[in-house]
């Protein structure tokens, strides 16, 4: 913000009449030690100075002259000085209403918008005190009418623009959105085509205006002009921001528009611009204000203790420092400090706290905290003592961090690499890994979940340095193989292959309403990604069928040890599901669950919490980016994972008799998921059944076509004494009993 030294001396006066005005060096140690701090100054011709003010983007009422002056006065024991907004009214016979007709179509982004009307001016060149007043931030003089307009803004931090009204279709303003491929000419000189999420003033026919950035060619106000019309108005921040990033426009009105210009205050800026522009250009100005909007909001109460406020700036009295301040900041001083900035004490609230009523352009007060954080900036930070030693209590690491560390470690000794990557996409990529990845608020424990009926989509950011990645990924796993492309690239070799892990968020929306283009609920979800090679020959990127089968085995085992490092004996089970996009290989899918304890024992179906998928990534896919390599994948909600409950196996002493173990091979449909047999044999009559272990698969001619070999190995145990084989038999026959009835299966060898 380039701010006028002797321009803000015009607006703070001096307690002491006798006291002179601030010199250039007080006004930046002001600014500064309110927060704001000096970029550059710049001597000016005239004995005055420009300053260069860094302004933060929550303080959209320092981007004026007012609002800077505001923080100098109650930094110095200063009175502000507002400006005069003082007009003449014309007859009451000439109302507003006659000349022209004002409709807001779009209120939700555009709170308020205020039209006067100027018959009979006069454009020309600017009085030497205007001409004077811009130069002194570096704006040059165009004419008396648009002088004022950009006085206004460099004054008041409110942006203004005027239409001849002679160029006005049907002598009526309209706020809307903007036709798909519609054209604006702007002040500019260029020629822009419109998107359909951008706001525009028209008149009856075509737009005038870029609404909060830019106006129009073709109703500027030039020296033909007599009769103007006068907009005062606020707009979104976000509409605004989206649309000067797309055109690469950047205005001294979008810049404030972009931080929020407070909406209670146009009709003062409109009365003080429609006087100076009689003043300065003649003419009449018509009665009465047309505005379109919705309702204000009220003014914001926030209570502020007196306690807290000076314990949270550490003058709390029984630390002996500074009891001196701690007895000064009173009820009464910490109110007289606020008012400086235009915050008014209501009263008495809860706990004996000062109740203030925030003002309107100060939208950054919430909380009391923002209250304290204001009486200590403008005290001076520099009163609050310093502690020679500083009292820290040790908090041991949070569960929830203890576990992601857990997992980060477990992944690594895996042979695992951890990933830091970018969080965009092309939408080709985000959109082929929508799939069931996309719904991340769909899985059990989402903090938010889509409306019903509504199917999520892709994000897309409007920000021209994005280029050809605009799409904030659904998916982990396209920048997993990206990364994998340029290990392949770099030809990067282990015995073992590539193996990639992150941990980091995903992103997706719902629309508005089903059938609606605008974006609705967005919804952001962290999970884990995991990347492998499929086990094989290191020097070719060819792999058999059975080397992808054992890749997809690797990946479970992974996935089984992560469930294991976060929920100890908790029980993984895995459902064949099919690919709902073309990222992921058919029939080389499935859905990863964790099983309650209470339904261990039960039907996969009947397991508890939906931890994500695992599988091949699609020949097409690997295509697609660039790897030779097969690669095997999972997705995980890391929400879910994390919070998975510890089951834990009783401590016991190591077993004093020996085990039996007995190998089953059992011929089965080559569909039957080894959940189902674990469960099956699991369910079965075998009192002295220790464990259940998966050995192997076979296929080929002997078993026949459709069918598979899985091979099963059964440990028995008595603690008391030891077992004899014939005494398993039974257990065992119980076993393949169950097998035949409820998988058709047939036993191969015993």
């Amino acid at each position: 913000m380039h701010a006028s030294v002797r321009w803000l001396n015009s607006l703070v006066r001096p307690l002491d009449a006798a006291s002179h005005p601030l010199t250039s060096q007080a006004i930046q140690a002001a600014l500064m030690g309110a927060g704001f701090p000096i970029e550059s100054v710049q001597p000016l011709p005239d004995g005055d100075e420009l300053l260069d003010v860094e302004v933060t983007s929550n303080r959209g009422d320092v981007l004026s002259h007012v609002g800077m002056a505001r923080e100098i006065a109650a930094k110095c024991g200063l009175a502000l000085v507002h400006p005069a907004s003082a007009v003449d009214l014309p007859p009451e016979h000439d109302p507003i209403q006659s000349s022209v007709r004002l409709d807001n179509r779009q209120p939700d982004v555009c709170p308020l918008f205020t039209l006067r009307v100027i018959r009979g001016v006069r454009v020309g060149p600017s009085p030497d005190w205007l001409v004077r007043a811009l130069a002194s931030v570096g704006q040059r003089s165009i004419n008396n009418v648009v002088d004022v307009t950009n006085y206004i803004n460099f004054e008041l931090g409110h942006p203004s623009h005027v239409f001849d009204l002679a160029k006005l279709a049907g002598r009526e303003l309209i706020v809307r959105y903007a036709t798909q491929g519609e054209s604006l000419l702007t002040l500019d000189g260029r020629k822009r085509v419109l998107a359909s999420d951008e706001l525009v003033v028209a008149d009856a026919e075509r737009a005038q205006s870029l609404a909060g950035v830019i106006g129009g060619g073709e109703s500027e106000v030039g020296p033909d002009t007599v009769d103007i019309a006068l907009e005062v108005a606020t707009w979104d921040p976000v509409t605004i921001r989206r649309a000067a990033r797309r055109h690469q426009i950047r205005t001294d009105a979008s810049h404030r528009f972009e931080r929020w210009v407070d909406a209670h205050g146009l009709e003062s800026a409109s009365r003080r611009a429609a006087a100076l522009m009689v003043q300065v250009a003649g003419g009449k100005l018509q009665k009465g204000v047309l505005t379109e909007g919705r309702p204000l909001a009220e003014p914001l109460h926030v209570t502020l203790r007196p306690e807290r406020c000076a314990a949270m700036l550490g003058l709390e009295s029984d630390s002996g420092l500074r009891p001196d301040l701690v007895r000064s900041l009173t009820p009464e001083r910490i109110a007289s400090t606020l008012e400086k900035l235009e915050f008014r004490a209501m009263g008495t609230g809860i706990a004996g706290g000062v109740v203030f009523r925030v003002p309107t352009f100060r939208p950054d007060i919430k909380r009391e905290i923002d209250l304290i954080e204001e009486v200590g900036r403008t005290l001076g930070l520099d009163a609050v003592p310093t502690r020679e030693r500083i009292s820290i209590r040790v908090q041991p690491a949070q569960e929830r961090e203890k576990r992601v560390r857990t997992l980060a470690a477990t992944l690594t000794s895996l042979g695992f690499y951890e990933t830091v990557t970018f969080s965009f996409l092309t939408p080709e990529q985000g959109q082929a890994a929508l799939g069931e990845l996309a719904p991340p608020a769909s899985l059990p424990g989402s903090a938010t979940t889509p409306p019903a009926g509504q199917v999520p989509s892709i994000v897309n950011v409007d920000d021209e340095r994005r280029g050809g990645e605009p799409t904030l990924r659904p998916s982990l796993l396209p920048s997993l193989i990206a990364c994998r492309k340029v290990n392949q690239d770099g030809q990067v070799r282990t015995p073992a292959g590539v193996r990639l892990f992150e941990i980091a968020s995903t992103f997706a929306q719902v629309l508005e309403a089903p059938g609606s283009t605008k974006p609705g609920l967005t919804i952001e979800r962290p999970r884990l990604a995991l990347l492998a090679d499929v086990p094989g020959n290191p020097d070719s990127p060819k792999r058999t069928t059975d080397e992808k089968r054992l890749g997809v085995r690797l990946m479970r085992g992974v996935v089984e040890s992560c469930v294991r490092a976060i929920a100890g004996e908790a029980r993984l089970v895995v459902e064949r599901c099919s690919p709902g996009s073309s990222f992921w290989e058919p029939g080389a899918l499935a859905r990863c669950l964790v099983a309650s304890p209470a339904s261990s024992g039960s039907k996969p179906s009947a397991a508890g919490t939906t931890l994500g998928v695992f599988g091949l990534i699609s020949t097409a896919s690997l295509a697609g980016a660039g790897l030779e390599i097969p690669v095997v994948a999972a997705e995980l909600d890391l929400m879910s994972l994390l919070e998975l409950g510890v089951v834990r196996k009783p401590i016991s002493t190591l077993p004093a008799f020996p085990s039996i173990e007995r190998d089953v091979s059992f011929v089965l449909p080559e569909a039957t998921p080894w959940a189902n047999v674990h469960a099956t044999l699991a369910g079965a009559p075998a009192p002295q059944l220790e464990d259940i272990e998966f050995v192997g698969v076979f296929r080929g001619k002997q078993i026949g076509p459709g069918k598979k070999s899985v091979t099963v190995r059964f440990r028995f145990r008595d603690p008391s004494r030891t077992l004899r084989h014939e005494e398993i038999d039974p257990a065992v026959e119980n076993m393949v009993g169950a097998m035949r009835a409820n998988l058709s299966a047939e036993v191969r060898s015993a």
